[in-house]
């Protein structure tokens, strides 16, 4: 198996509903939910410096950790993680639109969209 597992310290949370929505969206592009999943990483970019970006992989890099909560496995590289470890995956539905956000305790300041941030 690739990868490494993760400790209490660097966890990186994913809510049910945000789970829910990635595993459907797997299994919509017929995706195996119990190899493939969710990455998630850091990249430059933005008026903040750094922004998120999200990419479903059909199974995880040699030196990613990896998650798994709510049937969802999350891929994150040794580089991002040093920007989002503690974070929480959330998916939003509501009338402002929907979709995933990271909450990431982390973040010192954040651009005035919500877009990109800085650590």
């Amino acid at each position: 198996m690739s990868g490494t597992s993760a400790t209490a310290e660097t966890e990186i949370e994913v809510t049910e509903p945000a789970a829910e929505e990635a595993v459907r969206l797997l299994e919509s592009e017929d995706m195996d939910t119990d190899v493939a999943g969710l990455r998630l990483f850091v990249q430059q970019g933005g008026c903040a410096g750094l922004s998120y970006g999200m990419r479903f992989d059909y199974e995880p890099e040699d030196e990613d950790t990896i998650f798994e909560h709510n049937g969802l496995r999350v891929f994150v590289d040794e580089a991002s993680m040093n920007y989002i470890e503690g974070s929480v995956l959330d998916f939003e539905d509501g009338l402002q639109g929907e979709g995933f956000h990271v909450e990431n305790p982390n973040v010192v300041s954040e651009c005035g969209c919500g877009e990109s941030f800085r650590t």
